[in-house]
């Protein structure tokens, strides 16, 4: 059997008990390892500049400085880190701060153990991860009217045919093997694309990709 990755991981949330409990849960998986905990953001964005975590798990709403701005100072002190939100907010205005700030994930406290724990391996390999709910509610936004999307016609000029078409899966919550099935692509190749999308659009995850296309009007509506 494959030794598991070590991972390092940074818990920031202003419940005590749930800090706790989410502790001793990663505590027991093989590889995990809480190397700190904060309660506020402030005090969570030192520890990250000290203990250098490979994923800090992040409440959006907490007392003082939150959300998106929470992010950005986080990922300012600590740039290797994978930031994943943990927390009850289902809100899509919620979910599309926190990927432009460049979270790598938002994940809602009701998720199951595997999940969280799946979804933490899945981050430090380099994806990024959403609980079920919110991938819905991101590919609703797709199918929605946008009201009048910001110009973006020099990055869609920049997007090859293939990234515009991959965009749009990305959109849809479509891992790299799911896109690489439907377009009869190599996974690899996929995954180049999507590095070069990445690029291309100055953005750092798929996610934050897939929200920006849909703000810039980069991918076709689905109105089926």
């Amino acid at each position: 059997m494959t030794q598991e990755k070590h991972v390092r991981i940074l818990l920031i949330d202003d419940h005590t008990l749930f800090r706790s409990g989410i502790k001793a849960l990663l505590q027991r998986q093989p590889g995990f390892e809480v190397v700190g905990e904060a309660g506020d953001a402030l005090e969570g964005v030192k520890r990250a500049k000290i203990l250098r975590p490979d994923v800090v798990l992040l409440d959006i709403h907490m007392p003082g400085i939150a959300g998106r701005e929470a992010v950005s100072l986080v990922i300012d002190e600590a740039p290797d880190a994978r930031v994943l939100m943990l927390t009850v907010s289902e809100d899509v205005d919620d979910l599309m701060q926190a990927l432009r700030a460049g979270a790598h994930g938002y994940l809602l406290k009701n998720i199951e153990t595997d999940f969280l724990v799946n979804a933490i391996r899945s981050a430090v390999d380099g994806e990024s991860v959403m609980s079920p709910q919110m991938t819905s509610k991101l590919m609703k936004s797709v199918s929605e009217p946008q009201a009048a999307p910001s110009p973006a016609g020099a990055d869609k000029e920049r997007l090859s045919p293939r990234e515009r078409e991959i965009l749009g899966f990305l959109t849809r919550g479509a891992s790299n093997k799911e896109i690489a099935r439907s377009l009869d692509l190599a996974e690899s190749t996929v995954k180049i694309h999507v590095q070069n999308i990445l690029k291309k659009l100055n953005l750092l995850s798929r996610v934050q990709a897939a929200v920006y296309a849909i703000e810039h009007g980069l991918v076709e509506r689905d109105d089926g």
